[in-house]
């Protein structure tokens, strides 16, 4: 029998995404730097951190993944994840100048542990969207790729609230999307509340924000996990929506009193989320992979816990902050 402790990394890693390659688990997330858009000695080149285990429970740091693109772009990286098809790996990101101006990109690299180099080109024209982070690759059985992210919208119509909210897009390979978005979840409840009276685009709104999509098909259901509310808070948690077919319609009804996947323990863990899904070492038992904060919000740290299939949909036995067992 094997145990863990959460946080199963001890040093800031934000937005965990976690995927498996020949008998290696890897893990890349935001760091410290790429959160707050600094550039040190250590980042000149690379960013991204990426660590490696055996276990999915013991993480050594393995370097930086991603050589750093045009300064223009800006310093701000966020949330990465890695698709791997036909002996290329393929990483999506964000980059940006802080809360603005964020578009999404590709890079590619023949190893797991790169070097990445951008392709050269955004993924959705900065034009058109000017806020686009979180991707998300999606490979549906029949082997076609799609691309999950988040994107802002502005309307209220049909009772949607005004804020960043999710959308799909079809991908013609994996550095081209079709251009055939469509949106897949608006924020709608309370508890998804980022900010009140804020400043956006020229006016202000009462902010809302779901981000942080993962997609996992489940008999023959598409389930979409997303992070809700403000990241900085206690009401920042995970939920999901539901779908007969990958690009929707989806319908995330039965969270009016809060995200039902994961949610803050007060006194222990605040703001659960952000999640990736892992496959444990029995190759049955699911996990998410998920950032959490300390109770002093020190830092956002990677944590991991089952994924259960209930009757109700979709749970998480976590968070937790006491011995676990892993399945082996």
């Amino acid at each position: 029998m094997k145990t863990y402790t959460n946080p199963v990394y001890p040093e800031y890693f934000a937005d965990p995404f976690v995927w498996q390659y020949q008998g290696i688990y890897y893990a890349i997330g935001t760091g410290p730097a790429e959160a707050a858009g600094q550039v040190d000695e250590a980042h000149q080149r690379r960013v991204f951190p990426l660590l490696q285990s055996d276990d999915l429970v013991t993480w050594q740091i393995a370097g930086n993944a991603l050589l750093r693109p045009d300064p223009a772009l800006g310093d701000n990286f966020w949330a990465p994840e890695v698709a791997y098809e036909a002996g290329l790996f393929c990483l999506y990101y964000s980059v940006g100048h802080e809360d603005k101006n964020h578009q999404l990109r590709v890079a590619t690299s023949s190893n797991p542990l790169g070097p990445y180099q951008d392709v050269g080109e955004p993924l959705v024209d900065p034009k058109i969207c000017a806020f686009a982070i979180d991707p998300s690759p999606f490979r549906d059985d029949d082997g076609q790729w799609y691309l999950f992210y988040a994107q802002d919208f502005l309307d209220t119509e049909e009772g949607a609230r005004a804020g960043t909210a999710l959308v799909v897009d079809r991908l013609l390979n994996m550095t081209k999307l079709a251009g055939e978005r469509r949106v897949v979840l608006r924020a709608r409840q309370d508890w998804q509340r980022f900010l009140a009276n804020r400043s956006m685009y020229g006016g202000i709104y009462d902010w809302h924000t779901l981000e942080g999509p993962c997609v996992r098909k489940y008999q023959d259901h598409y389930y979409c996990f997303y992070s809700g509310g403000r990241w900085e808070t206690e009401s920042y948690g995970v939920d999901y929506g539901v779908a007969e077919h990958v690009m929707g319609p989806y319908s995330d009804v039965g969270n009016e009193t809060g995200p039902r996947v994961l949610r803050s323990q007060l006194g222990y863990v605040l703001g659960p989320g952000h999640n990736s899904i892992a496959l444990g070492l029995d190759g049955q038992t699911e996990y998410m992979v998920y950032h959490a904060w300390d109770v002093e919000m020190q830092a956002r740290r990677m944590c991991i816990d089952s994924l259960q299939w209930t009757a109700d949909g979709p749970r998480c036995l976590g968070p937790t902050w006491t011995p676990q067992t892993l399945q082996v």
